[in-house]
């Protein structure tokens, strides 16, 4: 009788780190697109300076969601790619990260669950016949 009640608290506990957890990568996220937003229209830009200015605007909305993902991650281990691949953004340009932050953000729009495959317009494979 203990153990089950010790064990739905446990649950009841998990449960709730779980939501905070997705809560704060959600925060995170909300920093990530803005930085994806602003990377893209600094691409655009009409001068060196301007490109340079809104770079570093991208990279410090970067900035302000790692400590957020850190606290998720913390709380579910299912956010440390995310604090991975905003820790990345120091040592990497974020061009190359876009691809990953934009999947691992679309994961928590989900809820956690893992975003489904782009449909694709490609047959599959065809059926391998067995010898027999």
């Amino acid at each position: 009788m203990v153990a089950a009640a010790l064990g739905g608290i446990a649950l009841g506990a998990t449960g709730c780190s779980n939501s905070n957890a997705l809560g704060l990568v959600r925060q995170a996220c909300g920093h990530v697109h803005r930085s994806l937003d602003l990377y893209d229209r600094a691409s655009t830009a009409s001068s060196p300076a301007a490109k340079q200015a809104g770079q570093a605007a991208a990279l410090a909305e970067l900035r302000l969601a790692l400590p957020l993902a850190g606290s998720a991650a913390g709380e579910s281990p299912q956010w440390q790619a995310l604090m991975t691949t905003l820790e990345e953004s120091s040592r990497v340009p974020e061009s190359v990260l876009v691809r990953a932050l934009q999947q691992q953000c679309a994961d928590a729009s989900t809820g956690g669950q893992p975003a489904p495959p782009p449909t694709t317009s490609m047959p599959g494979a065809p059926p391998v016949s067995s010898p027999g």
